[in-house]
């Protein structure tokens, strides 16, 4: 009879150590050293006016499908961005003429495949996408 009151007496204090049991405050203290330990991470951070075109160009690159044939470092389908960057330096005349390309797609200028066209896109987001593309080198 006593085993069977002992039992889940124990059992019960068995799960209420494995959940913590500490208090709240113990936890909070550890959450904040840590936080304070992590500095931010600031390395895609350009300063002043580039950064808002930098920030916008890359949310815009986000919402598109723009990663199905590209990625920053590496060729995929199409030429890795910071490749774009170094073959083209960030003048008007490019950024409009990269903008047009983004839009109408097309091949020629990286090899026979072709970059499939995005007509949706506005010619403001295309030129913005193209900045912050150039801004990668």
């Amino acid at each position: 009879m006593r085993m069977r009151f002992l039992a889940p007496v124990v059992l019960c204090a068995v799960v209420l150590a494995s959940c913590g049991g500490g208090s709240s405050e113990n936890k909070t203290e550890k959450k904040e050293e840590a936080a304070s330990e992590t500095p931010a991470d600031n390395s895609m951070v350009t300063p002043g006016a580039a950064e808002a075109a930098a920030s916008k160009g890359a949310a815009l690159i986000e919402q598109k499908d723009c990663k199905t044939c590209h990625k920053v470092d590496v060729k995929l389908v199409g030429p890795a961005y910071k490749e774009v960057a170094q073959k083209y330096e960030a003048t008007d005349a490019n950024i409009e003429m990269l903008a047009d390309k983004v839009i109408s797609g097309g091949s020629g200028h990286w090899g026979e495949v072709a970059m499939t066209p995005h007509a949706d896109l506005s010619k403001e987001d295309a030129k913005e996408m193209v900045k912050y593309v150039l801004s990668l080198k």
